[in-house]
């Protein structure tokens, strides 16, 4: 039984995305979408262990879910033309059954983004239905509660029943009004996939590469904006860095020490292009970099330069700056004092990180003692540091992190 589970786990992780989409194209209806998917799992891990795994799981899953759908229908009296047409196509799930469309992921993700969601139930709703992170997940990559998750993809879900949202791509005029919510939701995703929240792998290349797909999609969609074309940019600087990312043995490899011939030269060069183009577009309209552009120049800084000692740490303290004044955010802040630690020491760095934790906003969260560990570490100040870098596998859920504060903090041990 539990090979069974891990292999529908396995599918999930693949074919979710697709199954829920498809499925929701057929119903327009988002929430009843997701909640046959899921019942198709359920009747999965009832069947497979007798009769095995099916050629196709993902077509298996699809056709169980739109009968589940017809169920649903009949009880409730409504079998129309619509029903009969998709019923004579459902008689057997074949391996032609199963045939996912771009333009249907992009849907759902427009439907999970629609402005009649308040921006933190759009977040929460597409993390669990497009990216098919679990609630908590969802509420570690958030910094927040389970039970908060759980109630804002309740009320997603209602809200989009309740306003009788269309599945369906938005008409072009309404595209850059949801922009936003769309790419920051699917670069979301890729950081689940550059550094996942929880279980044993430190990286996820099939979400890091999913969230690139997206955000090619609706970079070619919306050729004329900016900050899609240099979302993807950044995507792919840091993508470029995967191979190098983990040891032979899964072990997270920290950017110090990572071996830089193994980085992609060919995506990073794709990247530059793509972030010139964007920086072209934005002079052209005589706007400034947005937050995307500027964080895929950071990216840029660390990809084109020869070594750590060589990179060029005060252009990514001034970058940095500058985001956090158009974006602030406690990450972009904390991501700041890591650059200032290398520019400019690491008695400042501290400052900056010792007022994040008084401002509180990464309370229980691993990153906060993870730097200030590092940084306490390079000051001499052992014991503190050993303390800070424990807290902080204390509170990550991923394995491989874990396994790296605690070998760090060891080390300081032996010191």
């Amino acid at each position: 039984m539990n090979d069974t589970r891990r292999t529908v786990e396995a599918v999930w992780r693949i074919e979710g995305l697709r199954i829920v989409a498809s499925v929701a194209k057929m119903t327009g209806d988002l929430g009843l979408a997701e909640d046959v998917a899921q019942e198709a799992l359920v009747e999965a891990l009832g069947s497979w262990p007798r009769e095995g795994v099916p050629v196709n799981p993902g077509a298996w899953l699809t056709a169980v879910a739109k009968r589940r759908v017809i169920d649903a229908w009949r009880r409730r009296e409504r079998l129309d033309e619509r029903y009969a047409a998709i019923a004579h196509t459902l008689d057997e799930a074949t391996d032609d059954a199963w045939e996912p469309i771009d333009d249907d992921v992009l849907r759902l993700i427009f439907t999970a983004c629609h402005p009649a969601l308040s921006r933190e139930s759009q977040v929460a709703l597409t993390l669990r239905v497009v990216a098919g992170l679990s609630t908590e997940e969802i509420a570690r990559m958030l910094l927040t509660t389970v039970p908060t998750v759980q109630a804002r993809i309740t009320r997603a879900k209602k809200a989009l029943a309740a306003a009788r949202v269309p599945f369906e791509t938005p008409d072009p005029s309404e595209w850059t009004v949801r922009l936003s919510a769309v790419l920051g939701v699917v670069y979301l995703v890729f950081t689940e996939g550059y550094a996942a929240t929880g279980g044993d792998r430190w990286v996820r290349p099939d979400l890091a590469d999913e969230a690139l797909r997206l955000g090619r999609i609706i970079a070619g969609l919306l050729p004329r904006e900016p900050e899609p074309l240099a979302l993807v940019a950044l995507m792919e600087f840091q993508r470029s860095r995967f191979a190098a990312r983990e040891s032979r043995s899964g072990a997270p490899v920290l950017l110090a020490d990572q071996d830089r011939s193994r980085w992609d030269r060919g995506q990073i060069a794709r990247a530059v292009g793509l972030l010139a183009k964007a920086d072209a577009i934005a002079a052209a309209r005589r706007v400034g970099r947005g937050p995307y552009a500027l964080q895929a120049a950071i990216a840029q800084c660390h990809a084109i330069a020869p070594s750590v000692a060589e990179t060029d740490w005060h252009r990514i303290v001034l970058l940095y700056e500058v985001l956090g004044r158009i974006a602030p955010n406690p990450i972009v802040e904390l991501n700041r004092a890591a650059a200032v630690s290398m520019a400019s020491g690491p008695t400042e760095a501290l400052r900056i990180v010792d007022a994040l934790e008084e401002a509180g906003s990464l309370r229980g969260s691993h990153l906060v003692p993870s730097v200030r560990g590092e940084l306490l570490a390079q000051l001499g100040r052992i014991e503190e540091a050993r303390a800070e870098l424990l807290t902080a596998a204390g509170l990550t859920a991923n394995a491989a992190q874990q396994r790296v504060l605690r070998e760090k903090a060891n080390a300081l041990t032996d010191r």
